[in-house]
């Protein structure tokens, strides 16, 4: 899953490119910022990516991401959601830890 550093606008949802940004792994970028992303909005761009995340640095800035969302990525954010929750998946049912 490839990401790439944009500046977004939350009140008019205007996405900006940056011009030195390079695309990177999206699961670098997410360690980077210990896990601290949220998804923003489904977007619709001719180099594959179609989701806006932040990823929030140590003051609670937020930082901007285009990324390419695969059913790897879907896959992630359920396990991260259902740990968060303090269970874990296994074998198709749910069970406390």
């Amino acid at each position: 899953m490839k990401s790439l550093h944009v500046n977004f606008n939350e009140a008019t949802q205007a996405v900006e490119p940056i011009d030195n940004a390079f695309q990177e792994p999206w699961d670098d970028v997410c360690d980077r910022f210990n896990n601290d992303v949220r998804r923003i909005k489904t977007v619709s761009d001719p180099k594959g990516y179609n989701a806006i995340y932040a990823c929030y640095d140590e003051n609670n800035q937020p930082v901007y991401f285009l990324v390419e969302e695969s059913d790897v990525l879907t896959k992630l954010r359920q396990r991260t959601f259902l740990h968060k929750l303090g269970r874990t998946r296994t074998a198709g049912s749910l069970k406390k830890d």
